[in-house]
C-alpha cells in the first residue's frame, strides 16, 4: 500500500468534556503510542484548558486513524514515572522532532462502534 493511507496518523482527536460547562470540547492534537496507550503532550502545561479538564474528569474520548474509543487519561508526573517521561518525549522527539512539555497518558477502556 502507498500513499497517505499507508502512513500513521499525525494527529488524534481528544475529546475532554469543559470542567465548568460540561460540554464536550475537542482538539486536535500530536500523539505517540507506547505499550499500548495513546501519549499527547501539552506545550503549556496546566495552563492549557484541555489539562485542565482531563483533571476535573478523567473520562475522555478519542478518535485515531478511523477508530473510536473511551479512554482514561492521566498527567505522566511524579519520580515513578520519570523513565515513562523520557521514553515518551523521546518518541515524540523522533516523530515531530518536539517533546518539550507536560506528558498525559490516554488509557483505551472499550471500544465504540
Amino acid at each position: 500500500m502507498s500513499g497517505a493511507s499507508a502512513q500513521a496518523p499525525e494527529f488524534l482527536y481528544l475529546a475532554t468534556r469543559g470542567r465548568r460547562s460540561g460540554q464536550p470540547r475537542e482538539i486536535e492534537i500530536w500523539f505517540t503510542e507506547h505499550g499500548g496507550r495513546y501519549y499527547v503532550i501539552a506545550e503549556h502545561g496546566d495552563a492549557a484548558h484541555w489539562v485542565q479538564n482531563l483533571r476535573a474528569d478523567d473520562r475522555v474520548e478519542v478518535r485515531v486513524g478511523g477508530r473510536t474509543f473511551a479512554a482514561r487519561a492521566r498527567v505522566v508526573e511524579g519520580a515513578t514515572d520519570r523513565d515513562l517521561r523520557a521514553a515518551v518525549r523521546a518518541l515524540s522527539e523522533a516523530k515531530y522532532g518536539w517533546g518539550d512539555g507536560l506528558v498525559v497518558e490516554l488509557s483505551p477502556t472499550a471500544r465504540k462502534a
